[in-house]
């Protein structure tokens, strides 16, 4: 008879978003502003009868969530440049591109280049025409360490062609290295410091560019990435975001530079990012607004509202990142496909900040829940997440909430971790408790008798039949009564008060009640099953083989060391490569 115990095994993954503040704040001495940003609802709807989405639009809550390339209330405005041949004004092929973004020609450069199979043009597709503008050509042996050693002591006109370079050799993710990615970290950093460059040429579109591009580059890429380089690059667009006048273009798929110019007092500014199909920025998802805006007719993937205590009449930048690549911490280690945007607010020199308050709603798949929070900032010095300054709370409507204070240049974060929401059930029906105890029945029966009836046909084959049926009753009786897991993590928040960064976005348990030692009996005795199974078989070939003299007198003493030794190794080494009390799922499920 074959048995056999199926496991079933639910896998989950999560897409958390975790919104990030930065603000800055002078040295000098100057007035104090207090500072409060918060998230309103990010799922506001209105309901629109008979709505019909097109172009492949999803309707959701009443309202049509478009893909990039269409957009407006059905999604029936078109919002791309559409495919462009070679002709005699161009001589390049470029695909159907979202306005605003840059497309990648078709024509690659030739086998025998250093730059072999990369685009070799590039074009950005513009918003007012709805066509690409002139193509921006890449000289096939130019590299990013030729682009590094150069663009210091370029003019103008050169950085312009050096920054357009860049963006077309970094605009395929899958070949960017550690290397490149620090190359091109350098020279948008030297591109963006230049204050003239960056106000009289179309410099910073090109760089913003590449650096949504390097926001695509894998993750493991960064861990060997020059992190001063990143540094001082993050601090850079802080400054250009403080300069910048307001303009679409510095609106890219993974980051986008916006700003405010300070022109007469104001009292609070709303930044607002409308929710697009394929999550991407887009500059006309992105709006800045002085007094608080009507969103109703759309569905907000990030409202904050920066209110002073005092007109306000200076510059405000932001910039926002679309994942936290560029602030790759040591004490926060994700483990799951998370996402968390990063967003800095920044304000013009001689402006204090005494109190910055933010609040996000957590957002993560329906398979996960909010364990606990922290409210975070990153420190240069340390180059990670701290604590210090910040408190956290939790208000009644759902949003986590943070304040922290007198903290200057900082940037501000939420870091979540999530519990995954697992599906306990009733393990066994009753048809398979019936089966299962009927079997233990039968087992005890055969057992019963074969001691009985032992001395008519020997010892050996008794000791053998016996062991069989009592390792599988014993393996029964667990699985009827310890295969449901009698601790259960419920669903819900279970926030500590204390405000310390998580280890992961992933909460784990550590060990809790009986369910490993069911784990590790279970596999025993199933074992313990298969190799008297094994046994049994061996002594019925070594009946045939010695026929008069029978089975050796040996291979009793050998049968019950092998038979219930055996087993124990082989659980021993499956405990003790796969388990860990603070993570005990490597070695067995939490459901089961």
């Amino acid at each position: 008879m074959d048995y056999s115990l199926l496991l079933l095994i639910f896998t989950s993954a999560v897409f958390e978003k975790t919104w990030c503040l930065n603000t800055t704040e002078s040295t000098t001495s100057t007035p104090n502003y207090s500072i409060s940003a918060t998230f309103s609802s990010l799922y506001t709807t209105v309901t629109v009868p008979s709505l019909v989405c097109e172009n492949k639009g999803i309707l959701q809550d009443g309202i049509c969530i478009c893909p990039d390339d269409w957009t407006g209330t059905t999604c029936n405005i078109q919002n791309f440049c559409p495919e462009q041949k070679p002709s005699h004004t161009s001589k390049f092929t470029f695909p159907k591109t979202v306005l605003g973004q840059f497309a990648s020609s078709v024509e690659r450069c030739p086998p025998e280049t250093t730059n072999a199979g990369m685009h070799q043009a590039s074009a950005l597709c513009n918003i007012a025409t709805h066509s690409f503008d002139s193509p921006n050509i890449l000289n096939c042996s130019l590299t990013l360490d030729a682009i590094n050693a150069w663009v210091s002591g370029a003019t103008p006109e050169q950085k312009q062609n050096l920054a357009s370079s860049t963006q077309i050799l970094t605009s395929i993710p899958e070949r960017l290295t550690p290397h490149n990615i620090t190359n091109a970290a350098q020279i948008t950093n030297i591109l963006l410091s230049d204050q003239q460059t960056t106000q009289t040429t179309d410099i910073a579109i090109s760089a913003v560019a590449t650096i949504s591009q390097l926001l695509n580059a894998s993750h493991e890429m960064y861990s060997s990435v020059d992190h001063t380089a990143i540094s001082e690059l993050t601090q850079t667009l802080q400054k250009l975001s403080l300069r910048e006048k307001p303009n679409p273009l510095l609106v890219q798929p993974k980051m986008a530079v916006q700003s405010l110019k300070g022109q007469t007092p104001i009292r609070q500014v709303q930044l607002t990012s409308f929710k697009g199909l394929n999550d991407n920025f887009l500059p006309d998802r992105i709006k800045l607004h002085i007094t608080e805006a009507e969103v109703s007719k759309h569905i907000v993937d990030l409202q904050m509202n920066v209110t002073f205590s005092e007109d306000f009449d200076k510059d405000i930048g932001f910039v926002l990142y679309d994942n936290d690549q560029f602030f790759q911490s040591k004490s926060f280690k994700p483990s799951l496909d998370t996402k968390r945007r990063v967003i800095s607010a920044n304000l013009q020199e001689n402006s204090g900040i005494d109190q910055v308050q933010f609040a996000v709603t957590p957002s993560a798949d329906s398979t996960m829940s909010l364990n606990d929070f922290a409210c975070v900032f990153w420190s240069y010095d340390k180059q990670d997440w701290i604590t210090d300054g910040c408190t956290k709370n939790k208000s009644p409507s759902g949003h986590v909430v943070c304040s922290c204070k007198k903290l200057k240049n900082a940037n501000f974060a939420i870091l979540m971790a999530f519990d995954i929401n697992y599906q306990y059930s009733e393990a066994l029906h009753w048809i398979s408790i019936t089966g299962c105890a009927l079997s233990v029945v039968g087992l005890s029966v055969t057992a019963l008798y074969q001691i009985i009836t032992r001395k008519s046909r020997g010892g050996t084959p008794t000791l053998l039949v016996v062991n069989i049926c009592l390792s599988m009753t014993v393996f029964y009786l667990l699985f009827i009564f310890g295969i449901n897991n009698p601790v259960q993590h419920v669903n819900g928040t279970k926030m500590s008060g204390e405000n310390i960064v998580p280890e992961s976005d992933h909460h784990k348990y550590s060990d809790q009640g009986p369910c490993t030692a069911f784990t590790a009996l279970l596999q025993y005795f199933l074992l313990l099953t298969f190799t008297w199974n094994t046994l049994y078989g061996i002594n019925v070939f070594l009946l045939f083989k010695n026929s008069v003299s029978g089975t050796p007198p040996w291979f009793p003493q050998v049968a019950m060391a092998v038979g219930w030794g055996l087993p124990a190794v082989i659980v021993g080494i499956s405990l003790g490569s796969t388990y860990r009390v603070e993570e005990p799922l490597g070695y067995r499920q939490e459901e089961l």
